[in-house]
C-alpha cells in the first residue's frame, strides 16, 4: 500500500523539484489535499459503525470521537434482533415538539445533531436500549513520522491514491507559483474524483440489485451457468 514516503517521492519526481523548500512543505500540501478529498468524496469506505446504549432518562448520546457526519442512528430491543432506524430531524424540531425531555419519555423515534460531539434523541428513552450509530470519520492524517504509532498510510493513500496525488499536485503548483499548470492539474484531480464517484454509484446500484437470500442469512454468490 502506498505510504507517505512513497507519495513524497512521487511528488518530488513528478515536479522535478527536490529543493529543501518544497520538501519541507510537502506535509502541509498533503494535509490540504486530504481536506479536499474529505469535502469531495461521499464514500462508504469512510463510514464507521459503533454500538452504544441508550441510557434511560437521558436524551443525549455522545458520538464517536472524530465524527464528521452522523448518517444513521438505530436501536433494537432486547426482545428482538430487528433494527429500527430513527428519523433525522433538526434540533429545533426536537426541542419544539418535545420541550420537556424528562416528561417526554418512551421509545426514541427521532434524532438530531446537537453539536459536534452529541446527538439528541426524542422521546427520551424510558429504558435502556441497544443502539448503533453510522458515522463518517476522517482518517488519521498521513504523517512523515516513523515508528509503530505513525500513520504512514491511510484510507486515502490505499484506496484513493490517484485522487490524493492529483490534489497534491494542484497544491504543489500553487506553492511553486506555476499557476499556468493549475487548471491542468485541477482537471486531472476532478477526473480522479469523478472516477471514484462513479465507482461508488456502481457499488450502491449493485447492492440494491443483489437479490436477497429467501432462506435468510448471507446472500448467496450467484454463479454463471455456462
Amino acid at each position: 500500500m502506498p505510504s507517505y514516503s512513497f507519495l513524497k517521492t512521487d511528488l518530488i519526481n513528478t515536479t522535478e523539484n527536490d529543493s529543501s523548500e518544497y520538501e519541507s512543505q510537502i506535509s502541509n500540501i498533503v494535509e490540504r489535499a486530504e481536506s479536499r478529498l474529505m469535502k469531495e468524496l461521499d464514500d462508504s469506505g469512510l463510514d464507521n459503525y459503533s454500538s452504544f446504549t441508550f441510557t434511560a432518562g437521558d436524551p443525549i448520546v455522545t458520538v464517536p470521537e472524530g465524527t464528521l457526519v452522523v448518517r444513521n442512528v438505530n436501536y433494537k430491543t432486547s426482545a428482538s434482533s430487528n433494527i429500527t432506524p430513527l428519523l433525522q430531524r433538526t434540533y429545533e424540531y426536537a426541542i419544539d415538539y418535545f420541550p420537556h425531555a424528562s416528561a417526554s419519555t418512551g421509545t426514541p423515534r427521532y434524532y438530531s445533531r446537537k453539536n459536534n460531539t452529541e446527538i439528541y434523541v426524542v422521546p427520551t428513552p424510558a429504558s435502556a436500549l441497544t443502539g448503533e450509530i453510522q458515522t463518517t470519520k476522517r482518517p488519521l492524517a498521513l504523517s512523515s513520522a516513523t515508528g509503530t504509532s505513525a500513520t504512514t498510510s491511510n484510507y486515502f493513500s490505499e484506496f484513493c491514491y490517484n485522487a490524493l496525488f492529483d490534489a497534491c499536485m494542484v497544491e504543489s503548483m500553487i506553492f511553486m507559483k506555476n499557476f499556468s499548470l493549475v487548471p491542468t492539474m485541477e482537471q486531472k484531480f476532478q477526473g480522479s474524483i469523478n472516477s471514484l464517484r462513479n465507482q461508488a454509484r456502481r457499488t450502491r446500484r449493485d447492492d440494491m440489485q443483489t437479490p436477497a437470500n429467501p432462506l435468510g442469512g448471507p446472500t448467496p454468490v450467484m454463479k454463471n451457468s455456462d
